[in-house]
């Protein structure tokens, strides 16, 4: 076919955090990379998180003298997921020490432990968690670089760029990356750059179409563009409880264009009608704020009741609230001093009561009337809630015996009375940190079609393939550790081959 406009060894499809480590594996390597961004910065959803990294049993967990181990890893998982997946589960948990200790090999890279419970009771767990994150990064690192690395959520949905401070947690994350990609001599980033198409020759994946431009790929195309839950066709024709207008998927991305592109070759998928869930709490522009750690207030469904521990993990309280009847309220009261738990974006009362996103009021009852909700069902639930925190034990949904519940109230009571005036309802959407739906791969992270063979040239990693995990959440970090890890896995199975070709 020829006529190519650009020809490198591989192509990555996206820029989060598995992208950025399967371009910098590659570009390591010696083996010319580009990296194709459908927006015009790079990071995706991975620069809005707290980059927290799930990859069990490597040094970074040694440092910090946890304890943890490859063992009690393959341990909890085996809990939380059976049989299933167990040559994917196998694989990511043999590569977690590897890749961790080649990237921190490199000078740009370095990561720190960083306490965050695992999400289950269960054999294996690690009560303080086993997850880490990269070091901040001063943003004059980055010099004209840090125009290229997603800001913050809150000021990515204003238009503006990063604050003149170091950048933490995601952004963190993709700089680091981009730095080391960058020293490597051998990386090229194409923002603006949609991925519309691959290509294939003689049987084999050898490049794609994007950006308008014919690319050659002559060792291997990696899709890691994240998931489709930013397109409300895709989420209505797959099942995927929330909706588009509640993902916390930056605007213009996650829609889905490289699944579909593989499928038109003949990939095939699985799991698409799962999501990494989370409660939201939506802005006054109407965007969602992912929510988590809740240390005070209750959450009633539409009927003006408790339906679930509020303090559960986000995924966990996400699946409830898709099994349940909305509208879902926040109510809490004075005491809390604001939100009673922790948004991304942060979230100021006086801008969400003037917007009208919260509603005030001086009494239960009113509230009830300014909401909608039915006020004796609703009074029931307070009234009953505050018996609950007199006493010091949740009779319904055992909110405050778990560490995790107890880690985001700093060991204090989780369930803590709504009785001070003046109330507050805050109406909270069913979100999400992306579907985790996608296609199906095999422990080299190589794409499958119909007939379960792998699709030569063609690999996915991340929220563009179907998550080994199932339906659960085993951890905070699992979905970018596992991405990072099996683009990882992919670059070395495309070297392997090569190296094959060449003996």
């Amino acid at each position: 076919m020829g006529n190519w406009d650009d020809e490198y060894d591989v192509v990555v499809a996206g820029s989060g955090a598995g992208a950025m480590a399967g371009a910098y594996t590659a570009a390591r390597a010696g083996l010319r990379t580009a990296v194709l961004e459908k927006t015009a910065v790079l990071g995706g959803t991975s620069a809005y998180s707290g980059s927290a990294i799930w990859l069990p049993g490597t040094r970074v967990q040694e440092r910090a003298g946890l304890g943890d181990s490859t063992e009690a890893a393959r341990d909890y998982l085996r809990a939380l997921l059976g049989d299933a997946e167990e040559e994917r589960r196998e694989a990511f948990l043999a590569t977690a020490p590897e890749l961790v200790d080649f990237l921190e090999r490199d000078p740009e890279i370095e990561f720190r432990f960083q306490a965050f419970p695992d999400y289950y009771a269960a054999p294996g767990r690690m009560d303080m968690g086993r997850s880490f994150v990269p070091l901040e990064l001063p943003v004059e690192r980055l010099g004209e670089r840090a125009g290229l690395v997603r800001p913050p959520v809150d000021r990515d949905r204003a238009g503006r760029g990063h604050a003149a401070k170091p950048l933490a947690q995601g952004r963190a994350l993709i700089g680091r990356l981009l730095l080391a990609l960058t020293a490597t001599g051998n990386g090229t980033v194409l923002t603006g750059t949609p991925l519309t198409g691959l290509i294939v020759e003689d049987g084999r994946v050898a490049g794609v179409e994007a950006g308008g431009r014919r690319i050659r790929a002559a060792r291997g195309v990696l899709l890691a563009a994240g998931g489709f839950e930013a397109s409300a066709g895709l989420r209505a024709e797959r099942g995927v409880p929330g909706g588009a207008e509640w993902t916390m998927a930056p605007d213009g991305a996650n829609t889905g264009d490289a699944i579909e592109a593989a499928v038109r070759i003949g990939a095939s998928t699985g799991l698409l009608d799962q999501a990494w869930f989370c409660p939201g709490l939506l802005t006054p522009d109407g965007r969602p704020a992912f929510t988590l750690g809740f240390r005070g207030g209750l959450i009633v469904d539409g009927s003006g009741r408790r339906f679930a521990n509020e303090s559960l993990p986000y995924d966990q309280m996400g699946r409830k609230m898709a099994a349940a009847e909305g509208p879902f309220h926040l109510i809490f009261d004075a005491r809390s001093g604001g939100l009673p738990a922790i948004s991304v974006p942060p979230l100021a009362a006086g801008e969400q009561v003037a917007s009208g996103r919260w509603v005030q009021a001086e009494s239960i009852g009113d509230l009830a009337a300014k909401t909608g909700l039915p006020a004796d069902a609703l009074a029931a639930t307070v009234e009953r809630f505050n018996g609950f925190a007199a006493k010091g034990a949740d009779d319904d949904f055992h909110r405050g015996e778990d560490p995790y519940d107890l880690y985001f109230s700093g060991g204090k009571p989780c369930v803590v009375a709504v009785d001070r005036p003046p109330y507050f309802a805050a109406e909270v959407v069913l979100s999400d940190l992306g579907t985790k739906g996608g296609l199906r791969t095999d422990a080299d992270a190589r794409v499958l079609d119909a007939e379960g063979r792998p699709i030569p040239g063609l690999y996915a990693a991340g929220n563009t393939s179907a998550s080994f995990t199932g339906p659960v959440y085993p951890g905070p970090g699992v979905p970018i550790g596992s991405a990072m890890a099996f683009a990882y896995r992919a670059v070395q199975h495309i070297r392997a081959v090569h190296d094959d070709r060449a003996a």
